[in-house]
């Protein structure tokens, strides 16, 4: 079956690695995982940004008075945590060829983050895992897997979301008669003030003309299937 893209980076949110109750879930993880997996085999390259909202979320800082810049650290700190569950869970389903770069230089646990090194590594068929966000306080994971699915020259930027299709001109799960866009540019997005991604990571894939496709990641391998051009998903470019 044929990939409909080479190189992707898939951009997750904290939240589909959780439990009901705990951070983290391990049949989630595992069904995640399992995925990522299946199309490195296939022979794609693969970058994976995730968001650290199941440990940490902007909001708690602020509730003990937590200046903005120390919050973000925390946040993007949470980030690192994800990439390690995931690499730990990705290399316990038999697949050692995966590499967790961070941003932020943590010595014992993570390697530096370098694109050349990245980009090196997926070609010889490592998934890379990019925690750390940025480096930088305000700047969400948003921008930061834009950033890296420019570096890595990514064929489309892969979002996943939960329980939505794509995108729609309101919340389809508050409205009923939201219209869904199977197709948008990249000026519709800002015209039609669409919050697919924030402001700065919307300007910087519109300026590299880079795709990005959103997804509903909930559903039996739907990672797989929007890797195959098999899934209902927003296109924009």
């Amino acid at each position: 079956m044929n990939l409909k893209y080479k190189t992707a980076l898939l951009k997750l949110s904290g939240e589909a690695l959780k439990g009901e109750s705990e951070i983290y879930d391990k049949n989630s993880l595992e069904t995640v995982a399992k995925q990522i997996v299946k199309l490195a085999q296939e022979g794609a390259r693969l970058g994976i940004v995730i968001g650290g909202g199941n440990i940490w979320r902007g909001n708690l800082g602020a509730n003990i008075n937590m200046p903005q810049i120390n919050a973000d650290y925390m946040g993007m700190l949470a980030t690192v945590m994800n990439g390690l569950a995931l690499e730990s869970t990705i290399k316990q389903l038999g697949y050692d060829k995966v590499s967790v770069y961070s941003s932020l230089p943590i010595k014992t646990v993570t390697e530096d983050y370098n694109f050349k090194t990245a980009r090196t590594k997926m070609s010889e068929g490592y998934i890379a895992i990019f925690v750390g966000g940025t480096g930088f306080s305000y700047f969400t994971t948003d921008t930061s897997a834009t950033i890296r699915a420019i570096e890595i020259d990514a064929d489309v930027i892969l979002m996943a979301k939960n329980g939505v299709a794509g995108v729609y001109d309101k919340d389809p799960k508050a409205h009923s008669d939201a219209k869904f866009f199977s197709h948008l540019t990249h000026e519709e997005l800002a015209q039609k003030q669409l919050r697919v991604m924030d402001l700065t990571a919307a300007t910087l894939a519109r300026d590299a003309n880079l795709k990005i496709e959103v997804f509903d990641m909930q559903g039996e391998d739907n990672i797989i299937k929007v890797m195959h051009g098999e899934l209902v998903s927003t296109i924009i470019e």
